[in-house]
């Protein structure tokens, strides 16, 4: 399963430090030995998620994106601003097109959406919510196609949700991106990672309010968070703050008691800026977001940020690996397995 595909990196630029991702994937993908992708989500249009994607994926709606060493999708994920957003170009029209074409055949996609989200589409294109059900999953349902009995992995859609899909005329991809949590089963015990997008502490304080009103708590649980949007403070509350990003009352919960002490939150952007620095402006990531991560949130060695990991100079891969004693995070050289003491306990998988 692959989430999101930006390749951003200028390969013809040696002082980009980013990862030539189209050949560290495409490595994985064979060391794997498998022929195709069993998932691949986009959480929503932006370049940073998608970009160089029609490049490296054989997409089934035009010749033009098929060929040899193209990676194929068995199940493409996507908001239903994929599906109805216009206007837009290069990989993500690429990416639309794909969706669509899916979605018209009504195989090979899931569509995160209100059904009546879609109605309009559907219609014009000679179809109905009715025929294309079992394409769509709505917020705070599991996600078809995986079940902790035959996969030992499980999704449940948190967003978009109908509080935010009733009330914009027009698509906001960060605010309608995909939010999910994936809970992963070895023996008896659980662990659930948290994947947030772009999205801002608005949304997640609706996903919050919504979540607790259906008495599904665990479902926001976590022992790994994807930070949103690249470490912003407007993830956590509405003012940055001098030192220090005050949280909202719902993202104090989500993350001091949802999330576990010696978890981990992962933030997919630039190193975290130094206090006057060049760096340290109105775009993300902001320092004042990451202090309030690393003191209330995960101890600090456990907030990892992908451009400093292990270091600025060099950063690599991030990898994290997840078995019978919960998450830890892999050492350069070293096999998870063999690191004492750095486990993140998994919650018992009973009665969930």
């Amino acid at each position: 399963m692959l989430v999101d595909f930006a390749d951003m990196a200028d390969t013809g630029d040696d002082s980009d430090k980013r990862c030539d991702l189209t050949s560290l994937l495409s490595e994985d993908f064979e060391e794997a030995g498998v022929e195709e992708y069993r998932i691949v989500a986009f959480s929503h249009l932006d370049t940073d998620h998608c970009k160089r994607s029609s490049e490296y994926f054989w997409l089934d709606h035009a010749k033009k994106y098929q060929g040899e060493g193209r990676k194929k999708i068995r199940t493409l994920w996507v908001p239903a601003a994929a599906i109805t957003e216009e206007g837009v170009a290069g990989d993500a029209r690429a990416i639309r097109q794909e969706a669509r074409h899916r979605l018209r055949k009504g195989e090979g996609i899931v569509v995160f959406s209100r059904p009546a989200r879609l109605r309009d589409w559907l219609e014009e294109n000679g179809l109905s919510v009715e025929d294309r059900q079992d394409c769509i999953v709505d917020a705070g349902k599991r996600v078809p196609g995986l079940t902790i009995a035959q996969d030992a992995v499980e999704a449940f859609a948190h967003s978009p949700h109908a509080t935010r899909s009733d009330e914009n005329g027009i698509e906001d991809r960060n605010g309608d991106s995909l939010v999910f949590q994936m809970r992963f089963r070895e023996g008896s015990y659980d662990t659930d990672v948290l994947f947030a997008a772009d999205v801002k502490h608005e949304v997640l304080a609706e996903i919050v309010d919504i979540t607790k009103h259906h008495e599904n708590d665990n479902r926001l649980h976590w022992n790994i968070y994807k930070l949103p949007h690249h470490c912003s403070y407007l993830s956590i509350g509405p003012n940055k703050g001098t030192r220090k990003t005050e949280p909202t009352e719902q993202i104090r919960w989500l993350c001091e008691d949802q999330g576990e002490k010696n978890g981990y939150v992962v933030s997919s952007s630039w190193p975290i800026p130094s206090e006057g620095s060049e760096a340290d402006d109105d775009q993300p990531p902001h320092r004042q977001a990451a202090n309030y991560y690393r003191e209330d949130v995960v101890k600090r060695e456990h907030m990892l940020v992908t451009m400093e990991h292990p270091n600025n100079s060099e950063p690599k891969p991030i990898e994290i690996e997840i078995g019978s004693k919960g998450a830890s995070k892999k050492a350069l050289g070293v096999p998870a397995s063999g690191i004492a003491g750095d486990e993140v306990a998994p919650r018992a998988g009973h009665g969930y």
